[in-house]
């Protein structure tokens, strides 16, 4: 736990794993409803094969300025001065307010945008966001579970639901209110300011929170970027579908081998290389199978 602000009440929680000599790892952003160990299933494969990540948990803010601020000072705290951002939902909305609030001195050095959004006012919730840190945590957690999936689902998606309901019981309520303040608050992303960050989208075809119209508007906004679909994968691809989710992570990764931005161990490469054929070979058998 790292306390970078002036308040001493503001607190980030983080899992820092694999190996410490790596300059510019991976960061994971949560969603609203997240906390640092929803990443889990990352952190174990990618530091198995060798990769630097950090899964964090935000402390509370209530704007987006006071977020990449106290998310710079904490990247200063760990000597990082470029990393690479993964943020699910409302962290890929942070990850990229926060490239753009650094453009001018990158801190940023390529984005994997899962299930995100660029422009908050597609909850429709903007006029709600000044209120949120006045309704109790029961009303808050309901807010949040109206977007969880419901019906029949697989076993996997239904575990990464059940875990994610409890994580979100782990949530206060201001940690959560100003989350859903952040989800929330009037704002969008300015593109021309982060144009030359390398990105990747990704995001699952069957029922997640994002209507169509946000996935299209993200297209639009990074015409170059590469896209990762997932057949399936609900709200929570990273806990349900974690093998495609982390093969799409090596594969973004990959372009960075062997430069000063890589998030692997240069000793790791081969090893993990041919970790990723084998896993991509498994994966079009198994697409071919069906």
């Amino acid at each position: 736990q790292i306390i970078v602000d002036d308040d001493d009440s503001k607190v980030w929680s983080l899992y820092d794993a694999g190996p410490r000599n790596i300059r510019c790892p991976l960061i994971f952003l949560p969603p609203v409803s997240g906390t640092a160990d929803v990443f889990f299933q990352q952190i174990l494969a990618l530091t198995g094969w060798g990769y630097r990540v950090i899964a964090l948990q935000y402390p509370v803010y209530w704007d987006h300025l006071e977020f990449c601020d106290g998310f710079r000072k904490l990247l200063d705290h760990l000597q990082l001065d470029k990393v690479h951002l993964f943020g699910a939902s409302l962290g890929g909305f942070l990850a990229q307010k926060f490239a753009e609030y650094t453009h001018k001195s990158p801190r940023v050095q390529s984005l994997i945008l899962c299930n995100s959004f660029s422009d908050t006012s597609i909850f429709n919730q903007t006029w709600t966001a000044n209120s949120f840190w006045l309704m109790p945590a029961f009303m808050l957690k309901k807010i949040v579970l109206g977007n969880f999936a419901s019906g029949p689902l697989d076993p996997e998606m239904a575990d990464g639901i059940d875990f994610m309901v409890d994580r979100l019981e782990s949530l206060g309520q201001s940690e959560l209110a100003s989350r859903l303040t952040l989800n929330c608050q009037n704002s969008y992303v300015e593109p021309h300011k982060i144009r030359d960050i390398p990105v990747t989208i990704m995001d699952v075809f069957d029922q997640s929170a994002l209507s169509t119209e946000a996935k299209e508007e993200m297209y639009k906004l990074y015409p170059n970027a590469r896209r990762a679909h997932l057949k399936t994968g609900g709200n929570f691809p990273y806990l349900c579908r974690s093998a495609e989710v982390n093969l799409y992570i090596q594969i973004h990764l990959l372009q960075f081998h062997g430069t000063r931005y890589a998030a692997i161990d240069p000793s790791m490469v081969s090893a993990e290389e041919l970790e990723v054929q084998k896993i991509s070979l498994h994966a079009s058998n198994e697409h071919e199978e069906q």
